[in-house]
Formats: structure tokens, C-alpha cells, sequence
């Protein structure tokens, strides 16, 4: 997707919520000259700024724990259709369940803390690479993979050489797939016992301090945060798998 568009979209948004809070004109609609007006000095003040900075940790952190531990696994389960076997009902149960109904009970086992928060977003993006990245190892061409035994190559040779290249792609578009979910349970999972993240920020300003042009410059710096990592993860695709075709 061109960065264009995206620039042109939000111009349009902008432009829209500008006439329509000026037509209704209330206070829990502010113009859009007075939500950026409020986002540059929450950047200015330091306060929005910290807490973009601790809701992009928990994502950063969730993610990489969730590569980590949800790559090898899928890569594990697409070599062996045994283990496939045994783990596939679980995973199929637990798979379509909407992760945000474990916000609750993550927060009663592990209460307050940026560990529940962590583990919250980690469960929605360990399903979705597991599954994604066990599909692309079990689909792998068995040519590739004899081709390259023939040339001396062992389980490990076979697993850096073929499985994680070509699960990589997979592992990814998980990512791109997960980034909407994983900022929107972020936003729910900041409402409970903290007070750090832009899900408090956005709900501090908007329920307890009425400050409705700061309650909506949390909002964009969560979108903002959201497109950043989008596009970072599109990045980083097209630099590690150039082999794939691609249309902006």
C-alpha cells in the first residue's frame, strides 16, 4: 500500500471531523486544530510521549517473545505431522476464540504489572504465527528439501537453510495480520491497574478529566502507532524476502 494514500486518507478524515465538530459544536467533539493542538503539547510536556513509549514497549516486547517462541514451534509441527496430529485440536479449539476474553482472567492470575499486559498481546500474535508459520513449513515443496539433504545438509542444516527461510514470509504476514488486534487489546488491557500506556491516557482524559482534545490525541497516537508498526513490518518483509512479488 502507497504511504500516499494513507497521507491523503487521514487529510480527508481530518478535514471531515473539522466541519462535523464544528456543525454539532460540543465539548466531547473537538476539532481536529484542537485535538493536534492538544497531541503537540502532550509531545511537548513529555506526558503523551511517555505513554506512547510504554504502550510501544508492550508491543515490542510482546511480539519479539512471541517470534521467539511461536516460529520454532510452527516450524517444529510442520516438520513432524506426529506432533501435528497431537497439538492440532488444541490449537484449533483455541484459535478462533477472541483473545480479548482472556484480558480478565490474565489480570486475576498475574494482577498488575507489565507482564499480564505483555502476555495478553503475546497469546494473540503466538496463535497467529504458530498456525501460519506450521502451514508454510508443512507446505514446503519436499524437492527443496531433499535437494538440499543431497548436498549433506542435517535437521539443523534443514532448519536454518529451508524451514526458517521459508517460513519467514509466513512469520511476517502474521504480523501485518495481528498489528490491528494486537494495538486494539493493548487499548483494553491498559484500562486495569496502571497507570501507564496510551489505553490509560485515552481513558484518564476522557472519562475522569474531561479533557476531551487530549482524550482524542491519544487516539491518534495510537493509530499513529499502529500505521508505524504496520508499515515497519511491510518494511522489513520486502528487505527479507525479496524474492516475493509484491504490489504497492
Amino acid at each position: 500500500m502507497k504511504r500516499s494514500k494513507i497521507l491523503i486518507a487521514a487529510i480527508v478524515i481530518l478535514v471531515f471531523w473539522q466541519v462535523f465538530a464544528m456543525v454539532i459544536d460540543l465539548p466531547m467533539a473537538p476539532t481536529s486544530i484542537e485535538i493536534f493542538s492538544a497531541f503537540f503539547d502532550g509531545l511537548i510536556n513529555g506526558d503523551l510521549f511517555i505513554h506512547f513509549m510504554w504502550s510501544l514497549f508492550r508491543v515490542l516486547a510482546s511480539t519479539i517473545l512471541a517470534i521467539l517462541i511461536a516460529a520454532p514451534l510452527g516450524m517444529i509441527l510442520g516438520q513432524s505431522k506426529r506432533l501435528d496430529n497431537f497439538f492440532s485440536p488444541a490449537i484449533y479449539m483455541l484459535y478462533p476464540i477472541p483473545k480479548v476474553v482472556f484480558v480478565p482472567v490474565v489480570l486475576l492470575f498475574f494482577g498488575i504489572g507489565n507482564f499480564p499486559k505483555i502476555l495478553i498481546i503475546f497469546i494473540i500474535l503466538f496463535f497467529q504465527i504458530l498456525v501460519l508459520v506450521r502451514d508454510y513449513a508443512a507446505g514446503l515443496p519436499p524437492e527443496l528439501i531433499y535437494s538440499v539433504r543431497s548436498l549433506g545438509a542435517g535437521r539443523l542444516g534443514l532448519f536454518w537453510y529451508v524451514y526458517l527461510k521459508g517460513s519467514l514470509p509466513a512469520v511476517l504476514t502474521a504480523l501485518r495480520q495481528s498489528i490491528g488486534t494486537a494495538v486494539a487489546v493493548l487499548y483494553v488491557a491498559e484500562l486495569f491497574a496502571t497507570r501507564e500506556g496510551l489505553g490509560y491516557y485515552i481513558f484518564m482524559n476522557g472519562s475522569s478529566r474531561f479533557d476531551y482534545p487530549a482524550m482524542f490525541a491519544g487516539i491518534v497516537a495510537l493509530s499513529i502507532m499502529g500505521v508505524i508498526l504496520y508499515f515497519t513490518t511491510e518494511d522489513l518483509e520486502k528487505l527479507l524476502t525479496p524474492w516475493i512479488n509484491r504490489k504497492s
